[in-house]
């Protein structure tokens, strides 16, 4: 049997008021009967009739429910995959990101997923992190908090094990992904976004992005960080650490001086146009809002979650039915009495 539990449909306060005004109409009634059974004409089954109709009242305003769980979900036929920069030019402060105080690209990054998340309201997410490899750490889900959760975790990889930054690391995770995503649903809208400063300091030739365009519907490519660029702090075990001194910078090893990284929009331009989408670089003014597509779907469908849902259902009919049937001999007793009275 599903539980019942009560959930006004007034909010417990305006419907707890009105519920307990029905209770006091209804004690109201019995003590005038009381009182004046001797002097008045009513009886003891109009007394009764009036008072159980006020108590059906009280109960109707505290909207009676029953609880059901379910493991279905309607969600938004998009799917949505975020790709996120780990190297370490991402722990450059040189980023904004809604205003024109400085973060660093990692943390705008970290914004930027968020904002994508509640951009795209019960969308479908996937999400990897790309650095010395490109690794998929979230599979597509319905679940956004598990993709903000995962935004809160990452890090820039640890400067000992970087090998230079190479754009084109996610690509071969990314094709796996975006094909498994387009077999498991061909009908729905593939949004990729890819974020990043740009930066290409490995000495191998960046391959093409175009090899995407087939699984995707729509893309964009979203650039942190700025065109004067900053020092990169030294990493360990995944964690920037504190600029205090020049001995904690990435060394540039041709000149022996800590290393600029600088934004590269011309490349994140070109990795866009290889997609057939768009680029954006965020700052004070350009936020991810800026790049939401239009693509998106308009259509949905069921998929099956893990998580258990609880939700109440109103069951007012059988107190209305209830309720209308003693109006009903009421108005009749009324008649009756005053046809008696003439």
């Amino acid at each position: 049997m599903r539980p019942m539990t009560f959930a006004p449909a007034l909010g417990w306060i305006a419907g707890g008021a009105i519920a307990a005004l029905m209770l006091a109409f209804a004690v109201a009634v019995v003590v005038v009967h009381v009182r004046r059974r001797r002097s008045s004409d009513e009886t003891l089954t109009a007394c009764i009739r009036r008072v159980i109709m006020f108590l059906l009242a009280a109960v109707m305003m505290l909207t009676p429910s029953i609880v059901t769980t379910t493991t279905s979900r309607a969600i938004n036929a998009t799917d949505v995959m975020v790709a996120v920069d780990v190297t370490g030019s991402m722990a450059v402060k040189d980023a904004e990101y809604g205003s024109s105080g400085t973060i660093s690209r990692l943390d705008a990054a970290k914004r930027i997923v968020k904002g994508i998340t509640s951009t795209y309201a019960d969308s479908s997410f996937a999400a990897l992190h790309f650095g010395a490899s490109g690794t998929l750490d979230v599979p597509l889900t319905p679940d956004s908090i598990a993709i903000d959760g995962w935004a809160d975790t990452l890090a820039v990889e640890s400067t000992s094990t970087s090998a230079g930054s190479s754009l084109d690391t996610p690509l071969d995770q990314l094709m796996l992904s975006l094909k498994s995503i387009r077999d498991q649903h061909p009908d729905d809208i593939i949004v990729l976004y890819v974020i990043t400063d740009g930066e290409q300091t490995s000495d191998t030739a960046r391959r093409s992005y175009s090899a995407l365009r087939r699984y995707l519907d729509d893309s964009f490519t979203i650039g942190v960080g700025s065109d004067a660029g900053g020092k990169i702090p030294m990493a360990s075990d995944g964690t920037a650490t504190g600029q205090q001194s020049d001995g904690q910078w990435v060394t540039d090893p041709t000149t022996g001086k800590p290393g600029i990284s600088k934004l590269d929009e011309a490349t994140l331009e070109s990795i866009a146009d290889e997609m057939g989408g768009s680029y954006l670089h965020v700052d004070a003014s350009h936020t991810i809002e800026q790049a939401v597509s239009a693509k998106a779907s308009r259509q949905w469908r069921l998929t099956q979650t893990v998580k258990r849902r609880e939700r109440t259902i109103p069951v007012i009919w059988p107190f209305a039915v209830a309720l209308s049937l003693l109006l009903a001999w009421e108005i009749g007793a009324w008649i009756a009495m005053s046809r008696r009275m003439l």
